[in-house]
């Protein structure tokens, strides 16, 4: 068990420094845009669409990391004042509902990018690029959040919380 999750936590650090890359060229595109837009007056025909596709694949593929680094919003006002044990099943119930919509998405994320993929569904845009491409990033960042809710779980069982005061999430 030990082995998957060190596995799921390589795959998820990957993941995450591809999207902070991501999230680097698509502000690198967007500023070449405003100057190829304001001070040669040639805007280009790429740069919003693919800047748009990094942003997509960027969070998407960032997602498992932000669950484990505790990133995305929690409500714990109540959760924060209940014995130590019950933590623990909060805890592990919140992360299966994390699994269970996950996993679902993952599964209709794959039928929706194989019928474009399939049928050669473009964007329509003036680069015209196959939607297969940004709709595939839907299936593959689920799937690893998937992966990394059922992560969480076996965390949740393993923590000791009697000295964990803040529990899982800030």
């Amino acid at each position: 068990m030990t082995d998957l999750l060190r596995s799921v936590a390589a795959v998820r650090l990957g993941l995450a420094w591809l999207g902070a890359l991501l999230f680097a060229a698509s502000g690198a595109m967007l500023t070449w845009e405003v100057v190829a837009r304001y001070f040669f007056t040639r805007p280009t025909i790429w740069a919003a669409e693919l800047s748009q596709l990094c942003l997509i694949w960027g969070v998407l593929l960032s997602m498992a990391w932000a669950l484990e680094a505790r990133r995305h919003i929690a409500v714990d006002a109540l959760v924060a004042n209940i014995p130590a044990a019950a933590r623990r099943w909060t805890e592990a119930v919140a992360m299966l509902c994390v699994a269970a919509f996950s996993g679902v998405t993952t599964w209709y994320g794959w039928e929706i990018f194989w019928d474009s993929f399939v049928r050669g569904r473009t964007t329509g845009s003036m680069l015209d690029l196959p939607t297969w491409v940004a709709e595939l990033s839907v299936p593959l960042g689920f799937a690893m959040l998937f992966l990394q809710a059922l992560a969480e779980i076996a965390k949740a069982f393993r923590t000791d919380w009697a000295t964990h005061a803040e529990g899982l999430h800030e």
